[in-house]
């Protein structure tokens, strides 16, 4: 197999979020913005990684595999799993195989098994990265990430799709790309094509008016080439990946930027009617618990109605509601909630 390198890039918070960042950047420079849409397991990250060594001009011959996404085990021991949105910028390399230098959005926590509160918070992650000054303001392209083998579009990955799409409107719709992972790269995967339209996914087409739909093999870093034949699959599958990569570079280039200023509006929205729920979920609580009192004061009255009248200096014990003030650190999002 080839000698694997895992990379220690920069690693910088913006906001709430991780950036990180391989090269600098030269304003002078075309960059191009994709945001990766999948279920976990699909192969994003492995799609990171060859993007990159794409990116960098890696060839077969080189015997050698760059990895730009931490390996699990680590990520959870150097920062926090839950709503982690990570930014993959990859600068200094234009000219190599790429004529631009590269950013990817990874959404990790969208759909996770934590709920509604967890994409809140996935939300509040990509606002700051659209509204800070040096973040991402505009997107090339969706990449929407299946495996070849998917006969159907997951509940979750529906929810996952349409979640992150509501933050964009229609206007992003024709530059979704369908991204498919753990191919062989024969043929275009039938069942792919029969889950996006029974799902009623709309997305970029083909001259043929078929979904734009790009096949990569997920195995270029762990190929074992002992005989002629297992080097010759190596070899196949990692050309076919690296022809499908040019496809993909090709139609990158012809994607017009989409400004992200009705995204972080929609974004501002939603996190205002999220404060807005929250507040009244407390004021229903303060309510309820406020009756709970008056029942409990009615009821030691009607127990103690007639000590009360032998004894002017009586008293009773009941739960009394109040509501305490606790600093918080906002950050950022001090600003969002007035």
């Amino acid at each position: 197999p080839p000698s694997i390198y895992q990379l220690i890039p920069k690693k910088e918070m913006i906001g709430t979020l991780t950036r990180v960042t391989v090269g600098e950047k030269d304003e002078n420079k075309i960059n191009k913005t994709i945001l990766l849409v999948g279920e976990t397991g699909a192969g994003k990250s492995t799609l990171i990684n060859a993007l990159f060594n794409y990116a960098v001009g890696v060839k077969f011959e080189d015997e050698v595999w760059f990895q730009i996404v931490e390996k699990e085990e680590e990520r959870s021991q150097s920062q926090s799993q839950t709503s982690d949105v990570i930014v993959y910028q990859i600068f200094g390399f234009e000219g190599q195989s790429l004529p631009f230098s590269l950013t990817i959005i990874d959404t990790p926590g969208f759909g996770s098994t934590r709920g509604f509160k967890e994409d809140i918070s996935v939300s509040r992650r990509l606002f700051d990265l659209f509204r800070s000054e040096d973040g991402v303001h505009e997107i090339n392209a969706v990449g929407l990430v299946m495996k070849a083998s998917d006969n159907r579009l997951s509940d979750r990955l529906m929810y996952i799709f349409n979640s992150v799409m509501s933050l964009f409107g229609k206007d992003l719709e024709n530059k979704i790309l369908v991204l498919i992972t753990h191919s062989d790269g024969k043929l275009a995967p039938q069942n792919v094509f029969s889950a996006l339209k029974d799902a009623e996914i709309k997305c970029s087409r083909d001259e043929m008016n078929q979904p734009a739909l790009f096949m990569f093999n997920n195995q270029q870093f762990e190929q074992i080439n002992r005989t002629e034949k297992d080097l010759n699959g190596s070899k196949y599958s990692w050309d076919f990946t690296n022809e499908e990569m040019g496809r993909f570079r090709d139609t990158l280039k012809k994607t017009k930027p989409q400004p992200l200023k009705t995204t972080i509006e929609v974004l501002n929205e939603r996190i205002r009617l999220e404060a807005c729920i929250q507040n009244l979920q407390e004021r229903i609580k303060m309510a309820e618990l406020k009756q709970n009192e008056i029942k409990q004061i009615k009821s030691e009255y009607n127990k103690h109605e007639e000590e009360m009248k032998e004894n002017q200096n009586f008293t009773m014990e009941v739960d009394e509601v109040y509501k305490e003030e606790e600093p918080i650190n906002g950050g950022m999002w001090g600003l969002v909630f007035y």
